[in-house]
This record gives C-alpha cells, sequence and structure tokens, in this order.
C-alpha cells in the first residue's frame, strides 16, 4: 500500500505537468502494485484520474489558462462516448482490454518522443471536428480506463486552435468529466473499492500540486520526451508479463 502511495504520486505529476498521462500510469499501478483485477483496476482508474484533474485544474483556471466554452464542447461529446466505452467494456475479453490499452501507451509514447509543433497563430474553432474528436477520444476513455490526456492535449490545439498552455490546462477539465462519465459506464457492471481509491486519488493529487509548480519551471519539451520514454517503458513490462503469465 505504501508503494502505491509512493508511485501515485507520478499520476498526479503526469498530469500537473503535461495535462494528460495519469491514466497509463493508474492502471498498472492498480494491477501490478496492489493486485487489482484488470476490469475493475480500468474502473477505478477513472475515479481517479478524475478527481486528480480536478485538484491539477485549479492552477491553470486562476492563471486563465482554461477555455471553458471549447472545454464544454469537447467533453460534451466526450462524456457520450465514455460512458458507451463503459457500458460495452463488459462485452471485451479482458485480454483484449489490456492489449488495447498498452497499444495506447505505445501510441502516447511515440506521440511524446515525436513533440509537437506549436502554431503562433491561432486557427478557427470547428465545432464539428471538435465533436467527432470528442466522442472518438471519450469512447476510449470508458473503454480501456484511460482519461486520453495525450490525445485531448493535441487535439485542443490543432483542432480547437488553442495555444498549448491553453490546451494543457482545457484538456483537464475535459479529462475530468470524460473521467466520471466513463465510470458511471462502468459501474453498473463493476464493484470498486472505496479505501483503496481514496488511497490512490489522495497521493495522486499531491502529485498533482506538485506537478502544477514544475510544469511552470521545466522546459515542456524534456517533460514530453522524458515521460516518452517512460511510456514505452511501461507498455514493454506490460506486454512482456502477459506473456509470461499465458
Amino acid at each position: 500500500m505504501i508503494l502505491a502511495a509512493v508511485l501515485s504520486v507520478a499520476i498526479g505529476l503526469a498530469l500537473g505537468t503535461l495535462g494528460g498521462g495519469g491514466s497509463i500510469l493508474t492502471v498498472p499501478i492498480l494491477v501490478y502494485a496492489l493486485g487489482v483485477a484488470q476490469r475493475v483496476a480500468m474502473a477505478e482508474s477513472l475515479i481517479v484520474v478524475g478527481v486528480t484533474s480536478v485538484v491539477a485544474l485549479v492552477r491553470p483556471a486562476r492563471a486563465g489558462q482554461v477555455e471553458w466554452r471549447t472545454g464544454l464542447i469537447f467533453a460534451a461529446a466526450g462524456m457520450t462516448g465514455s460512458f458507451a466505452g463503459g457500458r460495452i467494456s463488459s462485452l471485451v475479453p479482458t485480454r483484449v482490454l489490456l492489449i488495447g490499452f498498452a497499444g495506447m501507451i505505445v501510441a502516447t509514447g511515440l506521440a511524446m518522443l515525436r513533440g509537437r509543433s506549436e502554431s503562433k497563430e491561432r486557427t478557427v474553432l470547428q465545432p464539428g471536428k471538435v465533436l467527432a474528436t470528442g466522442f472518438v477520444t471519450g469512447a476510449l476513455t470508458g473503454l480501456v480506463g484511460a482519461g486520453g490526456g495525450f490525445v485531448i492535449v493535441p487535439a485542443l490545439a490543432l483542432i480547437g486552435g488553442l495555444p498549448m498552455r491553453q490546451a494543457i490546462g482545457t484538456s483537464l477539465f475535459v479529462i475530468a468529466l470524460q473521467s466520471f462519465a466513463g465510470f458511471a459506464g462502468h459501474s453498473a457492471h463493476i464493484q470498486v473499492d472505496a479505501a483503496r481509491v481514496v488511497l490512490v486519488a489522495s497521493s495522486a493529487s499531491v502529485g498533482a500540486v506538485i506537478g502544477g509548480f514544475v510544469g511552470t519551471h521545466v522546459p515542456q519539451e524534456k517533460l514530453r520526451r522524458g515521460f516518452g520514454v517512460f511510456a514505452l517503458t511501461m507498455a514493454t513490462y506490460m506486454v512482456i508479463r502477459e506473456l509470461i503469465r499465458h
């Protein structure tokens, strides 16, 4: 439990500094550090990421780095997709979900290593594309228990036309709403452990506060690349562990 609490701080650090990444840490921590069943871990991770995102959101909100209107449009579609993904997740084999989750981690890691270019000119908001992207991202969130921050941030920057700092802040708002909607979809067929969720979410929230301060002093490029390497390492570990088990 102590190890899990310490590791959970990294969930908040990722969300606080990069506006995403907490979900790809939460599931492995719950599964491998606490021995939680994979389906339950995916459902509990949504609560943890949702709560942690709310805590991490405070700092950018105070700094005026959250575009509430764009976030609401994205989240409206995302919450619908997330709820649907959570509902149908019980129909998908556990191993398929885990492989899908590992694939998401790989995509995340590669995206972080590749980096994102930030345009100085703000593009025009395209509601249709924002809604479509939000729904797809939300569906993935509910299906595999991932907040989708590393999909949401570039989507808000490229399709929503937000500068990177605003995209990161707004993504926390979207992640929180999508995560809670995704858990609502899971709640019909998953029983969670409240004490365990409180432990992990509390530790992650501490990390979110720290991450908010760190993010303003450490270059985003170094943070992204470092997290990209970590994500690929985590995905490799998960795949190897599953191959050994089966």
